[in-house]
């Protein structure tokens, strides 16, 4: 009865409405385990220790026993304090304040299924969600025009399967559905009263597929090494524009709302992580990662119903690049029933630069501080936990678009993130 009850927590949170705030740079979501917070994620497509290696290495998965289940829960609170130096705002935005903290708490949950159909092959599922951004500022703000809100929600099933090769070599891939919904909220503009008290919005979402694939080598009995590759994901997003306020039926009369689109292609990432056993008590942990970020250089949010139908509404320059991020880590076996961990990492930020940094995501390169703990509850079940303190520099933004009537902004955020959470993992 225990265990058909543990198994219908799967489903239940397959369902669930997957919300994120970016805790990684830009705004991709490294919790798809609460078990590798501790760690700072050193190590991941490495360890195998629990189901949830289908998201960071599906070969991982031959490492389990014949059936195991791991749900967890991350909460992530970011602050970005914004400081006016200088923004060129006009009327009553240039004196409604900084938006005092646009961060946002999020809660991204996940669960994983695996189970042999043989020794040698293994098949699984994981829900998650790998992509996710919310900011807000208190409306109006100076820099209201540029945003007031910004929120991203990605939902991703992932089938997967491994199969054990020899002694040595594992190997895996997946298939990735994915859904993306967006809501982006400004002033309409700063050129009139009218205007600059009517609020837009857009909203955008889109399914598609994507692929994953991983490897596993047992290098000796003390080391293992493991590779990871999840393939971009495009969108045509499909929406609308909307607006209230005083000045939303012209704007409408205008053809300026209406049914809306965009592209965007989600980057692809590689893992190469790395563990060894140093001792009966020690493990350490490595980890080098790579984000394709380049693949968003821009977003055109494109009208496509009424008279201005085909024309550009307006057009995020993100211009983002690739970016790296490495960690190290390890876990000290307190006794049979605890292990300790620990980890640290540097994330580098997509962002190029104060002329390109948006309100809705003043990003910027970050360190993570991780420690977390595993109990051993009983024989077949584990409870992992972490904690992370993300400390960021201070982002400089001189963000122009007062050509398009959206103000100069220029001045400085202070960053700052906290993460927190707790995984079940069991075998039956």
């Amino acid at each position: 009865m225990k265990k058909a009850i543990s198994i219908k927590l799967i489903p239940a949170l397959v369902a669930t409405a997957f919300a994120g705030t970016a805790s990684a740079a830009g705004f991709q979501l490294l919790e798809q385990n609460a078990s590798g917070i501790g760690n700072a994620y050193a190590g991941s497509a490495a360890i195998a220790d629990n189901a949830s290696t289908i998201f960071f290495n599906p070969a991982g998965m031959t490492q389990l026993q014949d059936r195991e289940y791991s749900v967890g829960l991350t909460a992530i609170q970011p602050s970005f304090k914004f400081k006016d130096e200088g923004s060129s705002s006009t009327g009553f935005l240039a004196n409604a304040g900084n938006g005092t903290d646009a961060g946002q708490l999020g809660l991204v949950p996940n669960a994983y299924l695996s189970w042999a159909y043989s020794p040698d092959l293994k098949f699984g599922i994981g829900a998650g969600a790998p992509f996710g951004l919310m900011t807000k500022y208190n409306n109006p703000w100076i820099g209201g025009a540029q945003s007031v809100s910004f929120d991203v929600k990605t939902y991703n099933i992932n089938p997967s399967v491994a199969y054990r090769v020899n002694d040595t070599v594992s190997i895996g891939g997946g298939l990735n559905w994915q859904r993306l919904e967006a809501e982006y909220k400004r002033i309409a503009a700063v050129s009139s009263a009218a205007l600059s008290a009517t609020t837009l919005k857009l909203t955008l979402d889109d399914e598609a597929w994507g692929w994953n694939v991983g490897a596993l080598f047992k290098l000796s009995q003390e080391t293992k090494l493991g590779l990871s590759y999840r393939s971009r994901i495009k969108y045509d997003a499909t929406g609308k524009l909307d607006a209230s306020g005083p000045a939303a039926a012209g704007l409408a009369a205008a053809g300026q709302l209406s049914n809306a689109r965009a592209s965007i292609e989600l980057p692809d990432t590689f893992i190469a992580s790395l563990t060894h056993q140093l001792n009966d008590r020690w493990e350490l942990l490595g980890d080098i990662s790579w984000t394709g970020w380049s693949s968003i250089p821009k977003i055109d949010i494109i009208r496509t119903s009424g008279s201005q139908s085909g024309t550009v509404a307006q057009t995020l320059d993100t211009e983002f690049r690739d970016t790296w991020r490495v960690a190290v880590g390890g876990t000290y076996k307190y006794n049979d029933a605890w292990k300790i961990k620990l980890g640290v990492a540097y994330d580098q930020t997509p962002v190029k630069g104060d002329a390109t940094r948006l309100v809705s995501l003043p990003d910027n390169d970050r360190i993570w501080l991780s420690v977390g703990g595993q109990w051993k509850a009983s024989k077949n079940s584990t409870l992992d936990f972490g904690l992370a303190y993300l400390y960021l520099k201070d982002a400089k933004i001189n963000n122009n678009q007062a050509a398009a009537g959206r103000a100069q902004i220029v001045g400085t955020y202070e960053d700052s993130g906290w993460i927190l959470g707790a995984q079940y993992s069991a075998n039956f």
